[in-house]
C-alpha cells in the first residue's frame, strides 16, 4: 500500500512539474507575441461590426487609432497607483461619426489634479474639436480593485470596467474595450496632465520555479522510497 501511494505521489508531482514547463513555454510565446504586437504600426480600432470578435488573446495591447469627439461631460476617474504615485486614470468616451463610443484612458493625473478633471456642470461638449487618438487597445477590467467593488452610484471606480462605466454614463453604443492613449516610451512633457503612455505591460512568469518545486517534491518521494527500502532490507532476517 505504501509503495502504491509513493508511486502515485511521484507520478503526480512529475506530471505537475511537466505541466508547469508547458505553461512556461506558453507564457514565453505570449510575451513574445505581445512584444511584437506593441511595436507594430497602429491600425484602425475595431468597428462595431467587429466588436464580437475582439478577444484578449488577439487584441490586448494592439496599437490602434480612432477619431471622434470627446464627450467630456461623461468623464470618470478611476483610482490608480503608478510609478508617479497614487492618483487617477482619466476616462473619457470618444464618439465616432457613426455614433459609437469608445472609452479612452487619456492618462494619469495625481490626486492634486483630480478636481480639474471632473466634469463641470457649466461646461458643454458642443463644439469640441475632432480628435484622433493613437494608443493601445485594452480589455475591460470588471469588478473593481482589491477588496473594493466599483460603485457606479457614487462614481467610485477602482478598475476600468467598460460595461459598468458605459451603463452609468448612458453610453448606448459603447465598445467592449478601452484604449490607453499613447504608447510606453513615447516622449511626454514632464508636466503634461493627463500623462499618457503609462501602460504597464508585464506578465507574471514563475512557472519554472513551480516546475522545479514539483520536481523537487518528486525527488523527495523517490529519496524517501529508497530510505524505506533500505530500512526494510535491514529488518529482513
Amino acid at each position: 500500500m505504501l509503495a502504491v501511494l509513493g508511486m502515485a505521489l511521484f507520478i503526480g508531482f512529475v506530471g505537475l512539474g511537466s505541466w508547469q514547463l508547458q505553461r512556461r513555454a506558453w507564457k514565453l510565446d505570449l510575451i513574445e507575441r505581445v512584444t511584437e504586437r506593441v511595436r507594430a504600426a497602429p491600425v484602425a480600432a475595431p468597428t462595431s461590426a467587429q466588436w464580437p470578435g475582439v478577444t484578449a488573446q488577439q487584441h490586448e495591447y494592439l496599437p490602434v487609432t480612432l477619431s471622434g469627439r470627446f464627450l467630456a461631460q461623461k468623464t470618470v476617474l478611476a483610482q490608480a497607483v503608478t510609478e508617479l504615485g497614487a492618483g487617477f486614470w482619466v476616462l473619457t468616451p470618444l464618439q465616432a461619426a457613426d455614433g459609437s463610443q469608445t472609452l479612452i484612458n487619456r492618462g494619469f493625473v495625481p490626486s492634486s489634479e483630480r478636481q480639474a478633471w471632473l466634469p463641470q456642470s457649466t461646461s458643454s461638449d458642443a463644439g469640441l474639436d475632432l480628435q484622433t487618438i493613437t494608443g493601445l487597445l485594452r480589455i475591460s477590467e470588471p469588478g473593481g480593485g482589491f477588496l473594493r467593488d466599483n460603485d457606479a452610484a457614487q462614481q467610485r471606480w477602482y478598475s476600468r470596467d467598460v460595461a459598468g462605466i458605459a451603463a452609468a454614463q448612458g453610453l448606448s453604443r459603447a465598445a467592449p474595450y478601452f484604449i490607453d492613449a499613447g504608447r510606453p516610451g513615447e516622449p511626454v512633457a514632464a508636466q503634461t496632465w493627463p500623462r499618457p503612455g503609462m501602460t504597464v505591460i508585464a506578465f507574471h512568469n514563475s512557472h519554472l520555479v513551480y516546475a522545479l518545486t514539483w520536481y523537487g517534491m518528486a525527488l523527495m518521494v523517490l529519496a524517501a522510497a529508497v530510505v524505506v527500502v533500505r530500512w526494510e532490507r535491514r529488518r529482513a532476517p
